[in-house]
């Protein structure tokens, strides 16, 4: 397992956002969250109307970002949250960003 600057392990899940995401600046306001959180990564539109996070971080930051995910923003409507481990190894990402629609 990799570790982050202050030995906590550093974790990364896939995350994906079903139900009514896009459209409304999920995408921007997951970033500013995950920069608050201190959380790395990407996020991601998805043709089909999901969206997709990368989220890396401490295993206290990918709860509270997937709780989030989830509910923390009051114009989604989430009806479910896929969240798949990616276990190591894996790339060390160096900060959170919006990538273009895949």
């Amino acid at each position: 397992m990799e570790f982050g600057d202050n030995d906590e392990p550093l974790e990364t899940r896939l995350v994906q956002v079903r139900g009514e995401v896009q459209g409304i600046g999920y995408r921007e306001a997951c970033v500013r969250r995950a920069h608050a959180l201190g959380v790395t990564g990407w996020v991601r539109n998805r043709m089909d109307g999901s969206v997709d996070a990368m989220v890396q971080g401490s295993s206290e930051q990918l709860a509270e970002m997937c709780a989030w995910l989830s509910e923390g923003m009051s114009a989604a409507l989430v009806d479910r949250l896929e969240v798949t481990e990616v276990l190591p190894p894996f790339a060390r990402f160096e900060h959170f960003e919006r990538l273009p629609t895949l």
